[in-house]
C-alpha cells in the first residue's frame, strides 16, 4: 500500500484527528449547579465587569484559532474550505501535541480578504491568538495586516513567518558548515508568494546582502512596471546588480537557493553553476523543486526539503508550537520580529557544535526539548521587550 493510500485509509478510521474533551467531571447536581447554572452566573459577572479576567476563568489564555479560507493549500493551490480542513486538523493536533496549546482549526466560505477580517474580528474576543494559514498571496499580507490593527490579541501568518524563521535557523549552521559569512554569498528564492517574500524580509534583516528573488516569469528587477505592487516592492528590496533573465540565469555564481515554488523547477544544470560548496533549499510540498539525489549529483553541499522523507528538514513545524506556547505564556499582545529572530536562534542552536553536518543541519520537529527551547527565547524577548501583558 502506498503511503497516499495509507493517509486515505487512516483519514477514514479516524473520522477527524481532533476532538473536545472535558477538563471537568460533573457527578452530581451540586457539580453540576457550580460548574453550569446557576454557579457559572459567577464568572461571567466578573468577567463582564474585568473582560480581561476571560483569560483566567475560561481556557481562552491557551486556545488559538488555526484560520484558512482555502485558497493556497500545500502545494495544491485553492482546493476550498472543506478541502483545506484536514490540514487545519493536522495542525491542531501538532499545537497539542508539541506546544500543548488548544487550537480550533475554522475553514471560512469566502475569498474576500474583507469578510474573512470581519469573521475574524468578531471571533477573535473567544482566543488567545491566531494563526493564519494556507491564504494565498498577496490577499494573505492585508489579510494580516488589518487584523493586527482591529484585533488585541496576536496574529500570525504562519505560511510566511514560521517558514522564513525555520530557513533562517537552517541557513545559519548550513554556512557555519561551508565556512560563509551571510553579508558575503549569493541568495537566490524561488518563489516570490508569501513563504518567498516573508524569507526574503527575515533573511536580509540576518544580513544578506546580496539576494535575488525569482517568480515564473523570471528575475524580478526594480523598475520593472508589469510587476505587481508587491513583486515591485520586493524587486526595490533585492537585486542590487539589476541581474535579468530565469531561474537558470540567476543561480549562476549563487551559494544558496531556496525554493518555495512548484515541483521540479530546478535542474541539475541550473545547479552545477553555481558556486561551490552550493546550499539548496527545495521546499515545494509535497514534491521538492529538486530531489536531494539529483541535487547532490550534481553537487549539492547541503541540500534540505520541506518533506520528512529526507534529512534536513525544513518545515515550520519547528517553529510554530513554541513561537504560539511562549506568546501566550508571556501574555504578549502581537509576535514581533524580535520574538521571531530569538525562535530562529533558538532552533539553530538545538543541534550542537559537535552535531552539525551536512545531513544534520537542523533538529528533529518531534524533539520536545526544542519546542520549549524556542518558547522560552520567544517568552523571555517578549518580556524584555515589554510586549508582554499581565492579568491575573
Amino acid at each position: 500500500m502506498t503511503d497516499k493510500e495509507r493517509s486515505i485509509v487512516r483519514h477514514k478510521e479516524l473520522k477527524g484527528k481532533v476532538e473536545m474533551i472535558s477538563r471537568a467531571e460533573i457527578h452530581s447536581k451540586d457539580d453540576l449547579a457550580i460548574l453550569y447554572s446557576p454557579g457559572v452566573a459567577e464568572p461571567c459577572l466578573e468577567i463582564a465587569l474585568h473582560p480581561e479576567l476571560s483569560y483566567t476563568y475560561t481556557r481562552r489564555h491557551n486556545t488559538i484559532a488555526v484560520i484558512t479560507d482555502g485558497t493556497a493549500v500545500l502545494g495544491l493551490g485553492n482546493i476550498g474550505p472543506e478541502a483545506a480542513m484536514p490540514v487545519m486538523e493536522g495542525k491542531a493536533i501538532l499545537f497539542k501535541l508539541l506546544g500543548g496549546i488548544d487550537a480550533i482549526p475554522l475553514s471560512i466560505d469566502s475569498t474576500d480578504p474583507d469578510r474573512i477580517i470581519e469573521t475574524v474580528k468578531l471571533l477573535h474576543k473567544n482566543f488567545g491568538g491566531i494563526n493564519l494559514e494556507d491564504i494565498s498571496a498577496p490577499r494573505c499580507f492585508y489579510i494580516e495586516q488589518e487584523l493586527k490593527k482591529v484585533c488585541d490579541i496576536p496574529i500570525f501568518h504562519d505560511d510566511q513567518h514560521g517558514t522564513a524563521i525555520v530557513v533562517g535557523a537552517a541557513l545559519t549552521n548550513a554556512l557555519k558548515l561551508a565556512d560563509k559569512k551571510i553579508d558575503e554569498i549569493k541568495l537566490v528564492i524561488n518563489g516570490a508568494g508569501a513563504a518567498g517574500t516573508s524569507i526574503a524580509h527575515f533573511l536580509m534583516s540576518l544580513g544578506v546582502k546580496h539576494m535575488v528573488v525569482c517568480d515564473k516569469q523570471g528575475i524580478l528587477v526594480r523598475g520593472d512596471q508589469s510587476l505587481s505592487l508587491n513583486h515591485q516592492a520586493l524587486a526595490h528590496l533585492t537585486n542590487p546588480y539589476l541581474e535579468k533573465g530565469t531561474l537558470k540565469d540567476a543561480l549562476r555564481g549563487a551559494d544558496v537557493v531556496i525554493g518555495v515554488s512548484a515541483k521540479r523547477v530546478i535542474s541539475q544544470d541550473m545547479v552545477r553553476p553555481m558556486n561551490s560548496k552550493p546550499i539548496i533549499f527545495a521546499m515545494a510540498n509535497p514534491e521538492p523543486e529538486i530531489t536531494p539525489e539529483e541535487a547532490y549529483e550534481a553537487g549539492a553541499f547541503i541540500v534540505g526539503t520541506g518533506s520528512s522523507k529526507y534529512p534536513n528538514q525544513i518545515n515550520n513545524l519547528l517553529a510554530f508550537p513554541g513561537i504560539f506556547r511562549g506568546t501566550l505564556d508571556a501574555h504578549a499582545k502581537d509576535i514581533t520580529h524580535d520574538m521571531m529572530r530569538a525562535a530562529s536562534k533558538a532552533i539553530s542552536e538545538s543541534v550542537k557544535e559537535d552535531e552539525l553536518s551536512p545531513f544534520n543541519i537542523i533538529p528533529n520537529p518531534l524533539d520536545p526539548k526544542v519546542h520549549q527551547r524556542v518558547a522560552e527565547a520567544v517568552k523571555q524577548v517578549a518580556i524584555e521587550t515589554h510586549v508582554a501583558k499581565t492579568y491575573e
